[in-house]
Formats: structure tokens, sequence, C-alpha cells
């Protein structure tokens, strides 16, 4: 018989962390979906355009979408903004009567803001382009502003008014804010100025001169 200081105790070995269960088949192929669908929309190319009521401004979002849009066929997403000016920001005054001022005032805007996404609407069906179309009430450079920062915006397209630099000065840009205050590229169209008939009439060679019999 062994003695008490001879006696060794042996201890049970550390039993082995038991794998972790295979995922289900359903919920393997759902996290595959999802990051297949990750990595599809990372992949799109969002356009974001700004449009009001001028001529300049669907100039620009016909050219986006002849140019841009036409060809980035699936794999990109268009999105066209209008910000409609908010009524304290078109009456100033105050007083009897003012309520009433600003209830026409709001029926007016939302009417042309209507007018406006129709007709934005219309050059897409034109040319078989889907887009989203938003009404955000405020200034056009922050309402711009953060529509591109809202959709993760790649490329800004705005119009230009053609403005000269006192006026620019005193109203401001739009494009000129958004160029140094949003995080994705902006891109300037600008509507070419053609020649009119005068000008082209005057540049033209005089008439021979008539001769005498």
């Amino acid at each position: 018989m062994a003695s008490p200081a001879e006696a060794k105790t042996t201890e049970p070995a550390a039993s082995a962390p038991a794998p972790a269960p295979a995922p289900a088949p359903a919920a393997a192929e759902q996290q595959q979906q999802q990051q297949q669908q990750a990595t599809t929309k990372k992949k799109k190319t969002v356009v974001v355009v700004g449009v009001d009521d001028s001529e300049h401004s669907y100039y620009a979002l016909e050219w986006t979408v002849r140019h841009v849009a036409t060809g980035m066929a699936g794999a990109g997403e268009l999105v066209i903004v209008h910000a409609k000016p908010s009524p304290s920001s078109v009456v100033s005054f105050g007083g009897p009567g003012a309520g009433e001022a600003m209830r026409y005032v709001e029926a007016d805007l939302r009417k042309m803001a209507e007018a406006v996404v129709e007709r934005a609407r219309r050059v897409c069906i034109a040319n078989s382009v889907h887009a989203l179309i938003e009404v955000m009430e405020g200034e056009p450079r922050y309402v711009l502003c953060n529509a591109a920062e809202k959709h993760r915006a790649d490329l800004l397209v705005v119009g230009s008014h053609g403005y000269g630099a006192i006026k620019r000065a005193l109203l401001g840009s739009v494009s000129d804010y958004c160029a140094h205050h949003t995080h994705c590229s902006v891109m300037i169209v600008k509507q070419p100025h053609h020649k009119s008939k005068c000008s082209s009439s005057a540049s033209a060679p005089p008439p021979p001169p008539a001769s005498n019999h």
C-alpha cells in the first residue's frame, strides 16, 4: 500500500470546446443574398439632378438623361430633386391679410412643384429612363446638398443661371455652394447660347453693288 506522500492524483483532462453548429441552409442562403444585395448596391452609381421651373434647369436634366442616365443601363440610380420654396420666403409682410396671402402663395408653390415634377417625368419617359423624383421644401442650395448626402450621390448635376459676377455675388450661386459643401463631384451644365438672326445677318457679306445701265 502506497504511503500518502507517494500517492498521485490524476485530474480529468479538459474537454475540447464543441464545434459551432453549421448554419441552417435557409439562413446561409439568406446571408449570401444579403451580401450580394449589399455588393450590388455599392456598385450602383447615384446621380442627383436639381430641377426648377427654369429652362436652363430642364436643359441640364435632359442633358443628364441623354448622356449619363441612359448609359448606366440599370447599374445606376437617377434622383431628380426639386426645391420647393417655403411661403415665408416669398411673403415677408405681416398684419391683417397675411394669413390669407400665405395660403394663396402655398397653393401657387404647390402647383408649380407639380408642374416641375410632371415635366421632369415626361423627360424621363421620353428617354425610357426610370428616376426617383422628390420635392423638398427649402432653399435649393441646402436641399440639393442634403439630397446628395441622403442618397450618397456620386454626382450632383445642376444647371447654370448664367449670372454675371455682380449678380452672382448678390444672389449667390447654388452651384458654387454645392461644389464647396457636398462630398461628391458637382457638374454644372450650361445651356448653349445660339446666335441671333440679327448677329448672323450682320456678319454676312454685303450684297454686290447694283450695276447702272
